[in-house]
């Protein structure tokens, strides 16, 4: 089996890959052409993170390709119906950093309640503005988890935890998947959270928050997103936060990466991070351990 990783993977996971009898080939950052021209040569599955883009192109160059593993959550930078078409498999890897994302949004709500990007800034300009960094309290508010499925639930479960009360909506279901968590409306999720999370997939119709969603959200309410950066207008987002309808906005994902939108990531009312959410030691091997387990059992049954 020939296999080509196209985004850094785990170190343990490429040498259990090794052992086992795998040709792995490394090439990270390629461009669409390069990654055209090398997957020309011949491989039967590759790996990818969420960095390269397997488009249209690239699927008809490759020879022999049978598989496609996105190492991480959602497809959106596969085009998984045309490698289908083709008899490609396309699968990911959606367990296994679930708790990492949910963990960095519920970071994020910890630094917007607590001002501590501003406050680190303030101290290491010398100053010890101590009566301006007026908090909130994540107790006793709400969360509204646009998004039930594995990461909106370990969310939904450390904000109870918190003393957080939790609401949520999807599309996709008409139960809800966690004890204490009533499925709402979205109209109603909107107008009743303190704090809104995202965790949906890019949807082709549009953003999920515009001018229209902003408008029904409490005033001074808080937005998280570690989802996909496309889910949100971001113009309109920053309407909102210029305008004061929200009190601040926690983004580890953008419509375009890295962020092109200055003013966008220069408000003081924002934390930034730069898409980081499966960034941990723990999710890494994770993710690394369950690649190698679906190109062994591919190999295996191949």
């Amino acid at each position: 089996m020939r296999v080509l990783i196209c985004d850094p993977v785990a170190e343990k996971a490429l040498a259990q890959l090794r052992r086992a009898g795998v040709e792995v080939v490394v090439r990270t950052g390629m461009a669409p052409d390069d990654l055209a021209a090398e997957l020309a040569t011949g491989y039967d599955a590759i790996v990818v993170r969420s960095a390269t883009k397997v488009r249209k192109p690239a699927l008809d160059a490759a020879r022999g390709l049978k598989l496609i593993v996105r190492a991480g959550v959602g497809l959106d930078n596969v085009d998984a119906d045309h490698a289908r078409a083709k008899g490609i498999e396309v699968v990911n890897t959606p367990k296994a950093s679930s708790d990492s994302v949910a963990e960095l949004a519920l970071a994020h709500m910890f630094a917007l309640a607590r001002s501590l990007p501003q406050a680190t800034r303030s101290i290491q300009d010398g100053k010890w503005e101590k009566k301006a960094f007026v908090g909130i309290e994540l107790q006793g508010k709400t969360l509204g988890v646009v998004g039930i499925g594995r990461i909106g639930q370990a969310l939904a479960r450390r904000a109870l935890a918190l003393g957080m009360k939790v609401i949520a909506c999807d599309k996709f279901l008409t139960a809800s998947p966690v004890p204490g968590v009533p499925l709402v409306p979205f109209t109603d999720l909107l107008r009743q959270s303190d704090f809104i999370s995202l965790h949906v997939p890019a949807d082709p119709a549009g953003p999920v928050l515009g001018g229209r969603e902003f408008a029904q959200m409490k005033d001074g309410a808080y937005l998280v997103n570690c989802a996909r950066g496309e889910v949100v207008d971001e113009e309109a987002l920053l309407a909102a936060l210029r305008s004061g309808k929200l009190a601040g906005a926690g983004l580890d994902v953008f419509s375009v990466e890295p962020p092109t939108n200055l003013e966008l990531i220069r408000h003081p009312k924002v934390t930034l991070t730069p898409h980081i959410g499966a960034q941990t030691k723990e999710a890494q091997e994770r993710i690394g351990d369950e690649v190698v387990e679906i190109l062994l059992q591919h190999a295996r049954a191949g």
